[in-house]
């Protein structure tokens, strides 16, 4: 039986479900372009991963990128091993609902995916993303070297700039180094694919990076 707590408050570590050794299993097939999703990827691909609210919507944005290889949701930045989504949405795993994207650095820049990343969605409202409310739709960029750690700094405070400049309240986006991720469901992968019409939250807050 689950326990839920609060939402939008993240549990002790040792208050978090404890999880199981099992991953999850998946296709391992990108439903679009028929690409892997799981390691080995081609040689000279990069990793990058994003939390941005509810996942479906946000898979799509970096799908559609041109250089993005594969993408894949899943569940990182939390506690419990190999969680399900209906213990991700209890409020006591931990986990953000993040995108992994694999792409060719040479035909797409980091940074260029950092920036789609700020302009998709409104990075300062904390624990939700909209109407989702939740641990699970906070705004998180999470890094896997320096050289994307420090990228992620300076785009992030360009964009903390820019916001500003337009009345917006401080980002609440967390820049921490990745940790372990965690496959979602099959059914979760590629979503809006599958279902054209399915739910979207997703909304940038009309702050571009090409404004002056």
């Amino acid at each position: 039986m689950l326990t839920f707590g609060k939402k939008t408050l993240m549990p002790d570590p040792g208050q978090a479900l404890e999880g199981r050794d099992e991953a999850m299993s998946i296709s391992g097939v990108h439903y679009v372009n028929k690409h892997s999703m799981v390691e080995p990827f081609p040689q000279g691909m990069s990793k990058a991963m994003f939390g941005l609210g509810c996942f479906w919507g946000a898979e799509r944005v970096f799908w559609l990128q041109p250089g993005v290889y594969s993408s894949a949701v899943g569940y990182s930045a939390g506690y419990t091993k190999n969680p399900t989504y209906h213990e991700v949405c209890s409020g006591m795993t931990g986990h953000n609902e993040v995108v992994l994207v694999i792409f060719d650095p040479e035909q797409c820049a980091y940074e260029s995916l950092v920036k789609l990343f700020y302009e998709s969605h409104n990075p300062t409202q904390g624990m939700r993303q909209g109407n989702d409310q939740g641990t699970q739709y906070r705004s998180g960029i999470y890094y896997f070297d320096e050289q994307q750690k420090q990228t992620a700094l300076t785009v992030t405070q360009q964009y903390h700039d820019k916001l500003s400049a337009n009345g917006y309240s401080e980002i609440t986006t967390e820049v921490i180094a990745a940790s372990d991720f965690y496959y979602a469901e099959e059914y979760h992968q590629q979503y809006l694919a599958k279902n054209p019409g399915g739910y979207c939250g997703l909304g940038g807050v009309g702050v571009s990076f090409n404004e002056a």
